[in-house]
């Protein structure tokens, strides 16, 4: 009696509702995994529903070594995901700030401005820069000053705050600082450079010759050489933006050779881009010698470097079509096994040397292998690829194959540790909102978006056609919910027959 009491338009009205439920459910699911990674019903279910069922027992032997096994994963990615800091970085005031005064958009995030902020700490201060005289705690020292400089979040603090140490003092970090964030040329940032130096070198040489009179000495030694090393380094960096591009390889040599131990300045990632400038590659073959090796700590300008003097010995007459029907030669399986080691290393530069994504302006600080890192390479690197005839060619018909012998890149690699998976979210950080993130590997939708799609998508039909449709769909829809109750029915009947008719009498009453 009741399915045939049920009209047409409540039909509608049930699959327009379930249509429009299941239609917010998908928008918000796939809100939830743009932002997130992951699903939030999906999430909901291992993290709150899962124990609930049953979850298993920590206490046991085997799960401590689980948990154990689980804590070493995360301490390995998280050591993975370190933030190292772009060799190549930009001039804030020349360069970033300008970007900003064009476009309305800020090119560096809070994160990667607040990491800068405490590289500056690190370098340009000591432990016993509170331990100064009295006239410290009264604000009248100058390397005080700068200590409380690097802590302003403020640029216009910042800026002021070195003028005010300038006033006490010629103090080398404080024309650093007016060089990196108040100059709005790279002509007026050398100028500030070079003042920076003459102060620079003044300290370096008193700070050398009392380092050995105890640890406070030797602290302030090794500030002062940071400061003077990451002056000669900006200087260098200025004469190859000026284009002084043999000024600038000579200036990063003598740096190299003078103090070859501060390898955490990674010169050699400028020394590289400058050669390979002046076409310069054999100079570029012995430097990438010296770094490219197994023992150090790999980047993406060392492997793609290293395939591009691989690609350029064959790009030229490189043919698809011909390596097809003969195969490749030695010289083009190197330069192909190259490029391969190079998108296993990092995946997410080929598409910006392609042109298949657009550049922005790199960040203060890189993750290795992974987006950041590639931006910072494409950036600077781009020209000299297009400088070599047929290299985007060779790369481009090449590097996808480099995904089918690692299938499962972040379970096993293959000249490579497999690939982190926390780049993503450290990328989300380091780079700005208006930038899409490159993601790799790319994640498949979950379960639960694609159910709700199809869910959302046959109820919409539904609607329709009972909407369009009204009686026939009233047909179809009695004799689907008959046969859904036929058994529940035939349950009854049999029920009915087996019990006494008094009895059922008092069941149904109840």
């Amino acid at each position: 009696m009741f399915l045939n009491t049920l009209t047409p338009k409540f039909y509608v009205a049930l699959t327009g509702t379930s249509s429009l439920i299941s239609g917010l459910i998908l928008i918000f699911e796939w809100w939830y995994f743009r932002k997130y990674g992951t699903s939030f019903i999906e999430q909901v279910s291992v993290s709150h529903l899962r124990p609930l069922l049953g979850g298993v027992d920590s206490n046991t032997p085997s799960n401590s070594n689980t948990s154990n096994g689980d804590a070493d994963s995360n301490r390995q990615s998280v050591s993975e995901c370190k933030v190292w800091r772009n060799p190549l970085n930009l001039f804030r005031g020349a360069e970033y700030n300008r970007y900003t005064w064009v476009t309305g958009r800020e090119p560096l995030t809070y994160y990667d401005m607040n990491l800068s902020a405490q590289d500056h700490q690190t370098f340009f201060t000591c432990d016993t820069d509170h331990m100064r005289p009295a006239d410290a705690s009264k604000g009248i020292c100058p390397i005080f000053v700068m200590q409380k400089a690097w802590r302003e979040r403020n640029p216009q603090a910042r800026i002021s705050a070195a003028h005010e140490a300038l006033e006490l003092n010629e103090c080398a970090t404080a024309f650093i600082l007016l060089a990196e964030e108040e100059a709005t040329t790279i002509v007026e940032a050398e100028k500030l450079f070079k003042q920076a130096l003459k102060a620079g070198e003044g300290c370096y040489r008193r700070s050398q010759q009392l380092q050995h009179h105890g640890a406070q000495y030797e602290a302030q030694h090794r500030r002062d050489t940071n400061v003077l090393v990451y002056i000669k380094r900006r200087l260098a960096m200025c004469a190859r933006k000026l284009g002084r591009t043999r000024e600038a390889v000579k200036m990063m040599r003598d740096l190299m050779k003078e103090f070859p131990l501060l390898s955490m300045f990674n010169i050699h990632e400028n020394l590289l881009e400058a050669l390979l400038e002046l076409q310069a590659y054999a100079d570029v073959q012995a430097v990438l010698a010296k770094y490219d090796d197994i023992s150090l700590p790999k980047s993406a300008t060392i492997c793609y470097t290293a395939a591009l003097l691989k690609a350029r010995a064959v790009s030229d007459k490189f043919s698809p079509e011909a390596a097809s029907r003969r195969g490749l030669s030695t010289a083009e399986m190197n330069a192909v096994e190259a490029i391969h080691r190079a998108v296993e290393f990092n995946p997410h530069v080929p598409k910006y040397l392609l042109e298949m994504k657009s550049l922005i302006l790199p960040p203060e600080h890189i993750l290795k292998r992974g987006d950041s890192e590639a931006i910072a390479y494409a950036f600077f690197h781009l020209q000299h690829w297009k400088r070599v005839e047929g290299a985007l060619n060779l790369l481009h018909c090449t590097w996808e194959g480099t995904f089918r012998m690692i299938p499962y890149p972040l379970e096993k690699g293959h000249l490579f540790y497999p690939y982190p998976i926390c780049t993503e979210t450290a990328d989300r950080e380091l780079l700005p909102s208006f930038h899409e993130v490159s993601v790799y590997p790319k994640k498949e939708l979950p379960f639960f978006i694609l159910f709700t799609a199809g869910l959302c998508s046959f109820t919409a039909m539904l609607a329709l056609l009972t909407h369009q449709f009204p009686e026939l769909m009233g047909v179809f829809a009695k004799a689907f919910l008959s046969t859904l109750f036929a058994p529940l029915n035939f349950v009854m009947e049999k029920v009915e027959n087996i019990l006494p008719s008094s009895l059922w009498h008092q069941l149904t009453r109840i």
